[in-house]
């Protein structure tokens, strides 16, 4: 018998529709996949598995009784730990926040929990989703399934993770520097960062700032359609969010039903950097050999790149900012309770002047416009989604790649934030197994607001990949389930 754990979300959703499943079955099979394996990887530090069984009874009702059924009616769902639950706590892997317990529902979850999800529990992230390594001083490290000595990257890792593990079909993500892309990439799931304002962030901080936002997180990119269907929502409090007559111009069914597309007639760009990421010789190598594979079902390929000047700076300074106006108080009042990467971007925000700020600016404008020009002739970007290979997790970060310093602790962060700065739709895909044995994502990036183009090319080619041996293998389920746990790991609380 086939274990509910692991259907998609769309799969589990017909079969519930058809009553060949029951949500109360997916629901246990949800929960005894975290008991089973949690241990080894510490993906969900926050639990409400009464809530998820109470709500799964009675989506079964609503089945039995043929109520109308939302569009994720019955799924449970994992939500990073950035965002509200009711009664569930919200600690943002801060020390600051250990006994911060929600009293209502962020409007993501709202939203979920109208189309039918049920809340499984909070999923680990970085000190205030600060980083690419899913480890604070709160929760611990959040290990890698593939392998557990190594990062699951971040900041969604803890979602990643999640659904690797098949946890629930479904995850909620948020990516700035490619916090939902790159663990995506590293866990062999699916991580689509949208266009800003297709998912509306009433509580985003910096609402004028849109190199932050909120996206799905699947382990199919039909399956992210579906989630992205729920959470494209009509919300006039995001500036970036296009209301007119109540409506938004882009029509959130459609990513639940996404179109054919003819890979033949497109021109896409190809870059294995971006021409300023620091990428490992590794994913060079494996982007390389991967390419030839999906050309023959491809239009015209062209091995070229949008104008990036200026990425790093641009990317330091709006970030350093974001950051500082967010954590400084907490950082001047608590500095005990303020881990390394959330100290150094608030220090490195008040190290930049406002003509420093002016000048990020105007440059992310000229920026833009370039990225415009470049789509006027091409379609779309393939390039690699992360620059490295997963590392260990004890390294915070990586200093070198092959050989050569970093610039910051985000540098290595360069091939998603290439795309973040003009605001495109990107979403990462499995694409292979590198050279390590590690889970290789594809990044496919395209117009502004084209977001259902982008799902649409990328579930085309997750079919092609799908029978090739470029598909990616679940993780070793019995291995995780005889690891040791890894709150016995050395560091797993601790570090510098």
């Amino acid at each position: 018998m086939t274990d509910p754990a692991t259907f998609g979300a769309q799969e589990a959703r017909s079969l519930i529709a058809r009553k060949q499943l029951s949500p109360v079955e997916l629901a246990k099979a949800c929960i005894a996949r975290v008991e089973a394996l949690d241990h080894a990887v510490n993906a969900l530090i926050a639990r409400d598995f009464e809530g998820m069984l109470d709500g799964a009874r009675k989506a079964e009702t609503a089945v039995m009784a043929g109520d109308p059924l939302g569009a994720l009616h019955g799924l449970p769902f994992a939500v990073k730990d950035m965002i509200d639950v009711t009664g569930l706590p919200t600690t943002f892997g801060s020390e600051a926040f250990v006994d911060n317990i929600a009293t209502s529902d962020d409007a993501i979850v709202v939203a979920m929990r109208s189309a039918g999800g049920l809340a499984m529990g909070k999923t680990n992230t970085p000190e205030w989703s600060a980083g690419g390594n899913t480890r604070n001083r709160v929760n611990g490290v959040t290990a890698n399934p593939y392998d557990l000595t190594h990062t699951c990257a971040g900041s969604s890792g803890g979602s990643a993770v999640a659904l690797a593990c098949g946890y629930a079909p479904l995850a909620t993500g948020s990516d700035t520097g490619g916090s939902l892309r790159n663990p995506a990439a590293y866990c062999g799931v699916v991580g689509l960062r949208p266009s800003p304002g297709v998912v509306p962030g009433d509580t985003r901080a910096v609402g004028l700032f849109p190199i932050s936002t909120s996206g799905p997180m699947a382990r199919s990119v039909g399956d992210a359609g579906l989630m992205l269907s729920v959470l494209a929502r009509a919300d006039n409090t995001d500036p970036f969010t296009t209301v007119i007559n109540g409506r938004t111009p882009w029509d959130a069914d459609s990513f639940a039903n996404l179109p054919r597309r003819d890979l033949s007639s497109l021109r896409i760009a190809v870059t294995e950097d971006y021409g300023f990421a620091p990428t490992e010789t590794l994913i060079r190598s494996h982007f390389r050999a991967i390419v030839p594979k999906l050309a023959p079902f491809l239009g015209e390929l062209e091995e070229t790149t949008p104008d990036c000047t200026d990425a790093d700076r641009i990317f330091s300074v709006l970030r350093g900012v974001q950051f500082l106006g967010i954590h400084a108080r907490l950082f001047d009042e608590t500095p005990e309770r303020v881990g390394p990467n959330v100290a150094d971007n608030v220090r490195e925000g008040r190290s930049y002047s406002a003509e420093d700020v002016a000048q990020a600016l105007f440059a992310q404008s000229r920026f833009h416009r370039d990225w415009q020009a470049f789509f006027e002739t091409l379609d779309f970007i393939i390039s690699p989604a992360v620059a490295i290979s997963p590392r260990p997790w004890r390294e915070m970060y990586p200093a070198r790649i092959d050989g050569s310093p970093t610039k910051s602790y985000y540098h290595w962060l360069a091939m998603a934030y290439a795309s973040t700065i003009p605001g495109h739709p990107s979403i990462t895909i499995p694409c292979g197994m590198d050279a390590n044995g590690m889970p290789f994502g594809l990044q496919i990036v395209g117009r502004r607001h084209d977001d259902l183009g982008v799902l649409a090319v990328a579930a085309e080619l997750e079919a092609i990949i799908a029978g090739t041996d470029m598909a990616v293998p679940a993780p070793d389920l019995a291995a995780l389930r005889a690891a040791p746990p890894l709150s016995q790991a050395a560091e797993f609380l601790t570090f510098n």
